[in-house]
């Protein structure tokens, strides 16, 4: 249940099945743990030791991977950080980690000179070309190349901390969930044994390496023989060519991507490819079987977070469109109103997770003690996502509890009016949020990439035998793209922040003409 376990049994019962394709290189069980062990070996050289914090800013590349596995091969702890991060949110990951090395790729170089002193920083890898300027705070150095000191795996055990992912920060400070290694295994049997993922199969993704999805894709091939094909960053253009050529089995998609790739002509590429299924937690309930049609790819829901793991899952014998699934085994959850009391099946509620797989979830926010305690009360996993559990164990999600609108006293899912919308023909995506009304409540708005022109009172007659009409959008906007994180979600605290005053379209009150 070690990551350096995990490695040395792939090694020893599949030493020469292929393991690894990032590029040009190709590597199987024997030849990653060498590489894992040497990476290691460069760490110590340099004086990092169990325990110490190692932070990581890179795209998708093999030196990413191997210091990533190289910390828990040699007890150290891997911090990957959102590339995207800048200003204060890097700042504070960097200051709060305590990061004692940072390996970075030399173009992001220069948002690390404009930060504030990080006191515990001691050396700044670049593992790439870089341009070094004169008074820079932190030395930069190449990364060292690996030499011949192959160090030999730490005595660490399930519950040791493997890495610290930082959340994304949309709704707050970026808080590090502390992944054990326990946590990495878990992922690895369970979505293994949900995808029915085999020694033959190919597990391609272009999610990034900072995040849990790619990561726990990698411990999959590990676990079940598979091999793990780590793509560029996902280009809808390119997806099914780059898919195609990895021979890929399964793969990975997050919702808005499987909305990108559904909204793109019709191409030969659509099945030009050995994709069987593909996990895609968050996917739209009315692109289930519209991307099966098209692309003969099975699409499973789920529903996991980098606090816990796969705990509720479809499968590839059973679906319901608009459904996680079901919980899996392994798990407990509850629903509960804003009291902690459980409600009845068909009640929506917060969603709380328990885990009696030994080390599966995480076991806190680093240096954060009141965010843990918070979030782990009465010894549950609050998630904070509002959900629907049915009388027949099936789980629907509703909305994150932050984004649940109030309006008119009435409770409004954000993610059931995006669903109404998206189904009109010159909708391609949508975000809804809550912004200030005059009377102190809530209103609705709705912020619109369109497919072709739009007429915001058709939209708003559309909306009508589909939705309450207190959940209909009072203001609307047209965007050409929503704001997202690099993990796909929308940032919509910067929607909210806008206002309405950011609306094209009251339908109150028509206020500005749409151009």
């Amino acid at each position: 249940m070690t990551i350096p376990s995990m490695l040395l049994r792939r090694a020893t019962e599949n030493p020469e099945a292929p393991l690894l394709r990032c590029g040009g290189i190709r590597r199987n069980g024997l030849q990653m743990v060498d590489a894992i062990s040497l990476a290691a070996g460069v760490l110590q050289a340099h004086g990092i030791q169990q325990g110490d914090r190692v932070a990581l800013m890179c795209s998708n590349r093999i030196e990413l991977l191997d210091y990533l596995l190289g910390c828990a091969w040699m007890g150290a702890i891997a911090v990957p950080i959102n590339t995207a991060a800048r200003g204060e949110q890097l700042h504070h990951i960097l200051l709060n980690c305590e990061a004692k090395l940072l390996v970075i790729e030399g173009s992001l170089l220069e948002h690390i000179g404009r930060l504030e002193i990080l006191p515990a920083l001691q050396m700044l890898w670049a593992v790439d070309e870089y341009a070094a300027e004169a008074g820079d705070p932190y030395p930069v150095e190449p990364m060292p190349a690996a030499g011949s000191l192959r160090a030999q795996p730490a005595e660490v055990v399930p519950g040791d901390t493997a890495a610290i992912l930082y959340t994304s920060g949309t709704t707050g400070v970026s808080k590090g969930v502390q992944c054990p290694h326990g946590q990495f295994y878990w992922w690895g049997v369970n979505v293994t044994r949900q995808l029915g993922i085999t020694a033959g199969d190919v597990l391609y993704t272009c999610l990034p390496l900072f995040h849990t999805n790619a990561l726990n894709a990698f411990i999959q091939a590990i676990v079940s023989g598979a091999e793990y094909v780590m793509g560029p960053r996902f280009s809808a253009s390119r997806f099914w060519s780059d898919a195609a050529a990895a021979n890929a089995t399964f793969t990975y998609l997050l919702g808005a991507m499987v909305s990108i790739l559904a909204s793109k002509p019709a191409s030969a590429l659509d099945r030009a490819h050995g994709i069987k299924a593909a996990l895609a937690p968050a996917t739209p309930a009315g692109l289930l079987h519209e991307f099966k049609d098209r692309f003969g790819i099975m699409l499973l829901d789920g529903y996991g977070s980098t606090e816990t793991n796969s705990t509720i899952s479809t499968s590839r014998q059973e679906q319901r469109p608009g459904y996680m699934g079901t919980l899996q085994p392994g798990f407990s959850a509850r629903v509960i109103d804003e009291f902690g009391l459980d409600v009845e099946p068909g009640v929506p509620g917060e969603l709380l997770l328990r885990s009696d797989q030994p080390h599966s979830f995480a076991t806190g926010y680093y240096r954060m003690p009141e965010a843990t305690v918070n979030s782990w009360k009465d010894l549950w996993f609050h998630t904070g996502d509002r959900v629907v559990r049915d009388d027949d164990g099936w789980f629907r999600f509703v909305d994150r509890i932050k984004d649940v609108i109030r309006r008119r006293g009435e409770n409004i899912s954000s993610v059931e009016v995006e669903h109404v919308l998206r189904q009109h023909p010159a909708v391609s995506d949508v975000a809804v949020y809550a912004v200030d009304s005059e009377l102190g409540e809530d209103e609705v708005m709705a912020a619109i990439v369109a497919k072709d022109a739009i007429d915001f009172e058709e939209l708003t007659e559309f909306c009508r035998p589909r939705l309450a009409s207190f959940a209909i959008p009072r203001f609307f906007r047209l965007c050409d793209s929503l704001p997202r994180t690099e993990n796909g979600k929308v940032r919509k605290t910067i929607l909210r922040d806008l206002g309405s005053e950011a609306a094209q379209w009251d339908r109150e009150s028509v206020r500005l003409p749409v151009s």
